[in-house]
């Protein structure tokens, strides 16, 4: 799952144009009809899979790493629109549940997510996903996901009621990164800083 996570975060998607040489015959999922159209059953789909006794540590320890949820939320929407799940307007749509439903199982293992990358720097005013801007409010949202409260939008009650059965972080001997501190920070040396002058003994 790493991998994945890697090979979407830093290659991107499919090379423009390349559906206009594929075989017609033989389409790739994302180009035929996609199979889910509305957002609750899609929804749906991904907290099923998120549950899922084999992804859900995984993930947990990935979201321990300071992978950033958003990050996490676009491989994940990528990955299904490149399986032929849903399609690009209906990724779109899944952002801000997806979102929801990894910080509420960060939460529900004991963890303080990373939200957005590089969010200490400009407070993720910017943030892109697949190139497009989210709206302020979507950003808003996602950032106050706890002052909100624990909202799962599109998710059936009975599939909430599975959260307490997942196991913790603790449960699963994950530990999460400890940021270094500031102190620590500054008294290491930079590998470019000019060594220590040493004494000249006579």
């Amino acid at each position: 799952m790493n991998q994945q996570y890697f090979d979407v975060i830093m290659q991107g998607g499919p090379i423009p144009g390349s559906s206009l040489t594929s075989d017609p015959d033989n389409p790739a999922p994302y180009e035929r009809p996609p199979e889910y159209t509305g957002i609750h059953e899609a929804a749906e789909w991904i907290f099923s899979k998120l549950i899922d006794e084999e992804t859900y540590p995984e993930m947990i320890q990935v979201i321990a790493n300071d992978m950033p949820i958003m990050d996490i939320a676009q491989v994940i929407l990528f990955g299904g629109f490149t399986e032929g799940k849903w399609d690009v307007n209906l990724m779109m749509l899944l952002v801000e549940p997806t979102a929801y439903m990894l910080l509420a199982l960060a939460e529900r293992a004991g963890i303080d997510p990373v939200i957005f990358r590089g969010e200490e720097e400009d407070d993720a005013n910017e943030e892109l996903f697949f190139g497009a801007k989210l709206t302020e409010e979507k950003l808003d949202n996602i950032k106050r996901f706890k002052e909100l409260g624990m909202r799962l939008p599109y998710i059936s009650e009975e599939e909430k009621n599975k959260m307490a059965s997942l196991p913790t972080a603790k449960e699963l001997n994950i530990e999460q990164q400890e940021e270094q501190p500031e102190e620590e920070k500054e008294e290491q040396d930079s590998l470019l800083a000019q060594p220590p002058e040493q004494e000249v003994q006579a």
